[in-house]
């Protein structure tokens, strides 16, 4: 595989090691596209999203390797208790990357997360979905 999909997966296996106050299994994508009827459970996705390459030094670059994390769910009511449980399980996959390197690629380190919007404001309106994607990059020299 390449690159990117190498470290996604990494990203995918980690995550499905991980302990989080929400049971999930994470999957990899290249477009998570679900069927509406099918959110009512918690889908998490890794998807490639892009790779930044500078010269490091003779013969070595440094790749910054950019994954996305979603989290999705259709929520039936629009209050606190059924969406405050969906931010907390953002905020876990954040603070699980933090850090650290990915135990499925020694040679990635987490450098950067962003969460920008924190949620699709556009999926609750018109979908009564909650999402939210995480972009993580991971820097390595090859």
């Amino acid at each position: 595989m390449s690159v990117i999909t190498d470290i996604a997966e990494a990203v995918k296996e980690d995550l499905n090691a991980g302990s989080f106050s929400q049971p999930f299994t994470a999957e990899r994508h290249y477009q998570p596209l679900f069927e509406l009827k099918d959110m009512k459970t918690l889908k998490v996705s890794v998807v490639p999203n892009g790779i930044t390459v500078n010269p490091l030094g003779r013969g070595q670059n440094q790749y910054d390797v950019k994954i996305d994390v979603a989290v999705m769910k259709k929520f039936s009511k629009d209050d606190a208790a059924e969406l405050d449980p969906l931010m907390l399980l953002v905020e876990e996959i954040a603070d699980h990357f933090r850090l650290k390197r990915l135990a499925g690629y020694a040679g990635a380190m987490w450098i950067r997360t962003e969460n920008v919007p924190v949620y699709a404001q556009e999926h609750m309106e018109q979908l009564r979905q909650f999402t939210s994607v995480l972009t993580f990059t991971f820097r390595m020299q090859r």
